[in-house]
């Protein structure tokens, strides 16, 4: 077996190895042919790549032959187009030069002819002042011979001209200003009327007046007793501790509370009702409820004084003079209630400022504040106009508010138009029928007190005390009493007043004295 395995194994490799050799003879075979093919393709490749290349180089040349023909014919266009613009250039310039020729022709000539014009002027200007020299000396002969006839001077002719055209403008402006005057005051009397009346009829209130005591009613008899105490020291501890005096009389069911100020009048009124309401009255239990009493009504002046201002539209009002406005209420005026009395001349102010074409919020304030000084803390000497200013400038109001507060009684001057606007609106406000209440035979008696006193000096003929006697006006014999005299009347006459007569504010003495000089014209 093994013997025949070997010849098969040789034969076999035998056979592989001829196999190899033939199949390398093939692929030899095979690799030639294609190389052949290769190189013939390349050949015939590079064949075309020629013909293409000869193709295109030609077409490139006659490109470039065609684009340098067509920027030889640019350059032409732009040098042709160049020498135009120069040949036109010349030829202005040409005819700028035979213009200027002409013109210098023409200005030679005219200069020639200026010349002469000239020396005509020369000559007609030296004519017109030998012209003007001689009418010179003919006016002048002729002004000498009218100063002889006349027996004047130029200048004193020139003189009593001027006078005379003074005097005659002079009479012909005061006829003017005189019918102007008359015709404003017409006209100004009739608008402020207009004025007046339309601001009273719209503001309409109600008036109250009020007294100086106050009614406590009582549910029966049997508390007097209770509110008098063992001996009266019940009723004398509220009388000390409020100020008030309280009468309990044989009037059923009540008790009068008498006192000029109206905020201690209430506090006893309040004090009162609180210690017949708890029951327990006794001099501790009325001084704990007259203290508590006082800092509520303390509260409500405060309240009252925000609810006005509120009501009125007024706007940064300082903190004092808001608790003023309140303590307002508990004070009266000849009976009128002064709360309701500035609310009404503030309103009145606003209306009548308005009416003038003014601002109405500072006249509502100034008609508001304008008796401030009727409600101090502490008394005072100066009169409640110039205290109530002075208030105002101390709590930062503006001078028109100050000085319409200060001078709606005349006792400063007054620099705004809001002064007397107060000042009307005070006496529209105080004038209403039922407003304020006086005893008349005192008020009479007062003022003839005041004109009395007057007609006490020499000299004087008529004396008027005006302004409900605030103001004394005294007219004097001008024959009898100069000018200091009447300086010296005044001062006499102030003092005595006020030596010999009691009466609130201040009064103002005027001393009138007047020269007159009347002719007739017949």
């Amino acid at each position: 077996m093994e013997g025949m395995i070997m010849p098969i194994i040789i034969g076999t490799v035998i056979g592989l190895i001829i196999g190899f050799i033939i199949a390398k003879v093939l692929e030899k075979n095979k690799a030639s042919l294609i190389l052949k093919s290769a190189k013939k393709q390349a050949s015939n490749t590079l064949r075309e790549a020629k013909i293409d290349a000869e193709a295109l180089k030609k077409d490139k040349i006659l490109q470039a032959k065609e684009k340098f023909i067509e920027l030889k014919s640019e350059h032409e266009k732009v040098i042709l187009g160049r020498d135009k613009k120069v040949s036109e250039a010349e030829k202005r310039i040409r005819e700028k030069e035979s213009k200027a020729a002409q013109e210098l022709d023409k200005n030679s000539k005219l200069s020639k002819s200026l010349d002469s014009k000239i020396a005509d002027y020369d000559y007609r200007i030296e004519f017109l002042d030998k012209k003007r020299k001689e009418s010179e000396k003919t006016h002048k002969r002729q002004v000498e011979q009218l100063e002889v006839i006349s027996g004047l001077s130029a200048d004193e002719a020139k003189k009593e001209l001027v006078e005379s055209l003074k005097e005659e403008a002079k009479t012909d402006a005061m006829g003017f200003i005189q019918d102007k005057i008359e015709e404003a005051k017409l006209t100004a009397q009739q608008e402020a009327k207009k004025i007046v009346l339309s601001t009273i009829q719209r503001i309409g209130v109600e008036q109250t007046v009020e007294n100086c005591v106050s009614v406590f009613n009582l549910e029966s008899d049997d508390v007097k007793g209770r509110i008098i105490g063992r001996e009266g020291r019940n009723i004398r501890a509220l009388e000390s501790a409020t100020g008030v005096e309280i009468i309990v009389d044989d009037t059923p069911e009540a008790i009068i509370l008498s006192c000029f100020d109206p905020v201690r009048r209430e506090i006893a009124r309040l004090s009162l009702h609180k210690l017949v309401t708890d029951g327990r009255i006794h001099p501790a239990r009325i001084e704990e409820i007259v203290a508590k009493t006082e800092k509520e009504i303390g509260q409500e002046i405060i309240e009252v004084g925000k609810r006005t201002v509120i009501d009125l539209g007024i706007h940064g009002l300082h903190p004092e003079l808001v608790k003023v406005v309140g303590r307002m209420k508990y004070r009266s005026s000849y009976g009128q209630n002064l709360l309701q009395h500035s609310r009404e001349v503030a309103n009145l102010c606003a209306l009548m400022a308005a009416e003038l074409g003014i601002n109405p919020k500072v006249a509502k304030r100034a008609g508001l504040l304008h008796d401030i000084g009727k409600v101090p803390d502490t008394e005072s000497e100066l009169p409640h106009a110039l205290l109530g200013m002075e208030w105002a400038q101390k709590y930062g109001e503006k001078p028109d508010v100050c000085n319409a507060i200060g001078a709606h009684h005349d006792e400063i001057e007054m620099k705004s138009l809001f002064a007397p606007i107060v000042q009307v609106c005070d006496a529209i406000s105080g004038a209403r029928p039922g407003a304020r209440r006086q005893v008349l035979d005192s008020y009479i008696q007062r003022l003839k007190d005041l004109e009395d006193i007057a007609f006490g000096y020499t000299g004087v003929q008529k004396a008027y005390a005006i302004q409900a006697g605030r103001e004394l006006r005294v007219i004097v014999a001008s024959e009898k009493v100069d000018d200091l005299k009447a300086s010296e009347l005044s001062f006499n006459i102030s003092q005595k007043i006020q030596n010999d007569m009691t009466y609130p504010g201040q009064v103002r003495v005027t001393v009138i004295r007047e020269t007159r000089a009347v002719n007739i014209a017949k």
